[in-house]
């Protein structure tokens, strides 16, 4: 039977944090970060609990938002400009969004909306920014993978510097709020990505002394928040270990949720006064997992393993909201699987718009999720084969309903968890489940011959053997 049409003309917000982990609301568990404009979004929406990021770092996922495919399937594996040998070269991969990609905002743009780009991009140099993959207009999106300073001046080639000391964040959502309020007739579409919070973790000097002195209450400014691990796996940073965060308490890295959650407030705040938040559509996700083992550490994604650059759930799991007046049921929770190319599908369906399945390849609508409707998206892949800054190493994985399944490159090394069991990914079953092994690893090996992934070579060059189990 065919599904009734839920939408038409949808106006969409898609807002994407650059680096925020699981962990990092308050509805999702954080007892130490303050979001509450992001808690009452949850409560006026619905929450996912199983959202993932198509990769554990940040430029896949964004090909992958503006493509509907799978990092592997358009060949962005990396962040554009990441390289890193160990054990193992890295594998290559494309350092820009192919124009023969026919983008989200190309298609909504045809479809007679109006698209707007507010904040990062980091899929390739000039020529490849987002007025080069059908953006009507780009605020800040270059091929920056961060900003230089979140305090002006920023010297952004699509942003002009603001008042000294003025706060990009701030910046970003005045931006933001202003085309909300001269958005003229058509529909709009737009793609807002903070910076935010991503390093350097710079934020508010008054946010910062509330957090400081909340973590004195809590007493946590008297415990080691850290845990030393093993060497980083690659040649650049070989001397240094590993800095596992164990629990959340960086007043700084606090300070920049709270202003992220108050100014995404200013937005849906913006949509109320312009009397358009029934017409509009919120998305909040992240681009990848909080990080957690390396470049300061500033969060903890625990329950979860790790965190961005590593292939377990603290890399690729994302807090996730959705906010569909009159379609999501208030204060629900879908404990499906989704993943980020399912944006593609799922935004053209709210605009009322044909599907573009020869484009959005790997995408699968969740419209029907949305609506309260029986779904099944099937099974959902990683790869991501190279070494992370943050100390994770080349491999790719697999999730079909509880089960999922990681293949690290190094030494052919298999492990197998119960997702629904064991979140934090402790209990290693690879041994115990031969039969489960078995059929995960033949759909994953299928899987990566049908996108055409790459996988890294050996390094003739490298003095250190074998690293094993490292984790371990």
């Amino acid at each position: 039977m065919e599904r009734k049409t839920l939408v038409s003309r949808k106006n969409t917000i898609l807002i994407l944090i650059d680096d925020m982990g699981w962990m990092d609301l308050g509805c999702q568990g954080s007892s130490f970060y303050e979001t509450p404009r992001l808690d009452r979004l949850a409560q006026e929406g619905m929450r996912f609990t199983d959202a993932y990021a198509s990769c554990p770092v940040c430029s896949p996922t964004r090909a992958s938002i503006m493509t509907g495919k799978y990092p592997a399937t358009v060949g962005i594996t990396n962040f554009i400009g990441g390289r890193a040998s160990g054990q193992l070269l890295s594998a290559p991969y494309l350092d820009h969004l192919p124009h023969e990609e026919r983008s989200l905002a190309t298609v909504l743009g045809e479809g007679g909306y109006s698209t707007w780009h507010v904040g990062k991009w980091h899929l390739g140099d000039e020529g490849s920014w987002p007025e080069d993959h059908g953006f009507d207009v780009n605020i800040g999106g270059c091929d920056w993978g961060m900003p230089k300073s979140y305090f002006s001046p920023y010297g952004n080639p699509r942003l002009s510097d603001g008042p000294d000391g003025e706060y990009l964040t701030d910046r970003l959502t005045d931006e933001a709020v202003g085309l909300v309020k001269n958005r003229g007739d058509k529909p709009f579409f737009m793609y807002f990505c903070h910076y935010a919070v991503h390093i350097p973790i710079q934020s508010p000097p008054e946010l910062v002394e509330k957090y400081r002195a909340k973590a004195s209450a809590l007493g946590l400014d008297t415990k080691n928040p850290f845990e030393e691990g093993e060497p980083l796996p690659f040649d650049k940073k070989r001397e240094k270990r590993l800095r596992r965060r164990l629990f959340q308490s960086d007043p700084a890295y606090a300070a920049m949720v709270e202003n992220l959650d108050w100014n995404i407030g200013r937005l849906l705040d913006a949509l109320d006064e312009e009397g358009i938040a029934d017409d509009t559509v919120v998305i909040f996700t992240s681009d990848n997992g909080g990080l957690a083992t390396n470049e300061g550490s500033p969060t903890s994604n625990a329950p979860l393993s790790e965190g961005k650059g590593w292939m377990y759930e603290g890399g690729t799991r994302e807090p996730m909201i959705v906010r569909w007046p009159g379609v999501t049921p208030p204060n629900s929770i879908c404990r499906e699987p989704t993943t980020t190319p399912d944006f593609y599908p799922t935004c053209l369906e709210i605009a009322g718009l044909p599907l573009v399945p020869e484009q959005h390849t790997d995408g699968v609508s969740i419209a029907p999720l949305l609506g309260g409707e029986e779904f099944e998206r099937g099974p959902v892949f990683w790869h991501y084969p190279h070494y992370s800054n943050q100390g994770g190493s080349p491999g790719c994985s697999v999730r079909e309903g509880d089960w999922k399944l990681i293949e690290f490159f190094e030494e052919d090394r298999i492990e197998l968890y119960n997702l629904r069991e064991d979140v934090g990914e402790t209990r290693d079953l690879a041994k115990e489940k031969p039969e489960t092994v078995k059929r995960l690893r033949d759909a994953l090996a299928e899987w990566r011959v049908k996108v055409g992934a790459k996988v890294p070579e050996p390094n003739p060059d490298w003095p250190h053997g074998d690293r094993g189990a490292a984790r371990a």
